[in-house]
């Protein structure tokens, strides 16, 4: 069937914390909101039509994973990566934030480091420091318009601090967001090797969220990190979930991937103490989006990808001063706002109460934010245009450039 991603849904008075949740967030009812990550659209039919009919059994218990989820799982690892992977590997948890803190937990004592690749998706901080264990960053570095590893400095990370008396660096894990968010790059073979070779030679974990694997566009392919090599399957935790790519996140429902069984017996152990059993009504959208939703699927990505072009477009055009990180993959676009001169407050409360749009402050996302904002794109092009035109005026006020 014709989806139609034009189409503007009313969400106000729905408990969404996107519209509803706008003037507890930003101080102002009038801000349009385009930050956190779901979309504005209707989800695919065939999820709908699955729900509606476990609601009819009108019981919402505990539940368990049916056996059909894990086949449908893996059908679609299979049919999506080549990726043969063992119904005894799949960890399902309310959600791919969750499973963070249980991985951190896991492996990370108190005093111990995390790595990460900052700027970063800002829960990846509370995972690590709630567990007591400190935030390592190896930075990306923007070069042209384009986020690349420093794979120089991502080494030294694991070294031991220099000094008079050298301290051992005690980087237990690595979690990578890969497609990255905000930054959108969808990192390639060649980058997953090198990064991987780095973390197996240190002896670390890889924790790989891969929640927008399936969000990628013309000209890229997602490679979950497991793929790579048999050493890479077995010194990884890799994190999915149907939530981005099928507009879920409400249903909280997520897939951890763990081949070695040394590490999942670890995993599920620390889980245990810490999560529920997933949402009842998740398992069941998830294994309906898993195996019916491509349908919808591809016609959203035409979507998506028109939205990026009317984005770069008018950016380019209208909003010189501003500068857009082109997204490979995600819904999310990294905005530069550095040449307007403001200091990350500044820019935060110039967006909120100047231009009236509710943007993801990039300073949240670690140090090298400060002067971005992630703007979230997955929303009927008229959303868009109003904010981007709203950002446009604004930034025109204060420079003076008409």
């Amino acid at each position: 069937m014709k989806y139609n991603f034009d189409e503007v849904v009313n969400r106000i008075g729905t408990a969404s914390y996107k519209w509803d949740g706008v003037k507890f967030i930003f101080q102002d009812s009038d801000v349009l909101p385009m930050w956190v990550a779901d979309m504005d659209f209707k989800i695919a039919k065939p999820i709908t039509d699955a729900i509606r009919k476990r609601a009819e059994h009108e019981i919402y218990g505990y539940t368990v994973v049916p056996d059909s989820l894990v086949e449908a799982t893996i059908d679609r690892l299979k049919r999506k990566y080549n990726w043969d992977v063992k119904p005894e590997w799949l960890v399902f948890t309310p959600g791919v934030v969750p499973a963070l803190y249980t991985a951190v937990k896991t492996f990370a004592s108190p005093g111990d480091s995390v790595l990460v690749q900052e700027p970063v998706y800002y829960p990846f901080f509370h995972a690590i420091r709630d567990n007591g264990a400190h935030v390592v960053s190896s930075d990306l570095k923007l070069v042209n318009g384009h986020y690349e590893i420093d794979f120089e400095d991502l080494e030294k990370k694991f070294l031991p601090k220099p000094g008079l008396t050298p301290t051992p660096a005690r980087v237990r894990a690595m979690i990578m967001s890969n497609p990255h968010n905000p930054v959108g790059r969808v990192f390639n073979r060649k980058e997953l090797e090198k990064i991987g070779e780095i973390v197996l030679r240190h002896g670390a974990v890889m924790i790989s969220d891969e929640i927008h694997c399936e969000i990628v566009y013309k000209g890229h392919k997602h490679i979950p990190f497991a793929t790579i090599s048999k050493e890479f399957q077995e010194n990884s935790i890799t994190c999915m979930s149907a939530s981005k790519t099928f507009n879920l996140a409400g249903l909280e429902t997520s897939v951890i991937i763990i081949p070695n069984e040394r590490i999942r017996a670890r995993f599920i152990e620390a889980k245990g103490r810490i999560l529920s059993t997933p949402n009842a009504f998740g398992l069941v959208a998830m294994e309906a989006a898993f195996r019916y939703g491509d349908e919808w699927l591809s016609q959203l990505l035409e979507y998506l990808e028109e939205n990026i072009n009317f984005l770069m477009d008018f950016v380019k055009k209208r909003i010189p001063n501003v500068k857009v990180i082109r997204p490979e993959g995600t819904y999310l676009a990294w905005l530069d706002f550095r040449e307007l001169g403001l200091d990350e407050h500044e820019l935060s409360e110039f967006l909120r109460k100047k231009a009236k749009v509710g943007l993801d402050d990039g300073y949240i996302f670690g140090e090298s934010g400060k002067g971005f904002a992630r703007l979230n794109f997955a929303t009927p092009r008229v959303i868009l245009e109003e904010g981007l035109r709203r950002i446009e005026k604004a930034v025109k006020e204060i420079t003076g450039v008409f």
